[in-house]
């Protein structure tokens, strides 16, 4: 049964930092992350922030050119995908990542639709809408979420 979560607005890159803390305390190894938006809508930054709170010290690099960044954690491995140059499906296929997404890993993948049906299925979508101030953020998940608190 998917559980849907209301929308927040946040605010600021703070806010979005704050929210990507919240997130990363109720993230598993097997998960899938999808996370949706336009260009500069706030998802690396997001990505940013989970992964400094799950213990990341140092920079975190988009992946636009790399297609993905590997992080090893306490948690255990974590990806961050960006399909964003993906321009078939079949590209995904045959980059090889299908074994990157396992029971001991986290994976977090930027522009999912570019890889079509291709990805296993996410585990929680987030897609960010843009404001004149600020972003929407909206979480879908397969699973229950504490998401108390998550704008400031």
């Amino acid at each position: 049964m998917t559980e849907t979560y209301s929308t927040q607005i946040l605010i600021d890159e703070a806010a979005t930092t704050h929210a990507a803390g919240l997130l990363a305390k109720q993230l598993q190894p097997g998960q899938v992350i999808y996370l949706h938006g336009d260009l500069g809508a706030g998802k690396t930054t997001l990505v940013r922030g989970i992964l400094h709170a799950l213990g990341h010290v140092g920079k975190v690099k988009s992946p636009t050119y790399t297609i993905v960044e590997p992080y090893n954690l306490a948690i255990g491995s974590c990806y961050h995908f960006d399909l964003y140059r993906f321009q078939d499906p079949e590209e995904w296929e045959a980059a090889g990542f299908r074994d990157y997404f396992n029971s001991t890993s986290i994976c977090m993948v930027e522009w999912p639709e570019n890889a079509g049906a291709l990805l296993p299925i996410a585990d929680i979508e987030i897609r960010f809408d843009i404001l004149p101030h600020g972003r929407v953020l909206h979480i879908t998940s397969q699973q229950p979420l504490s998401l108390e608190g998550l704008c400031q």
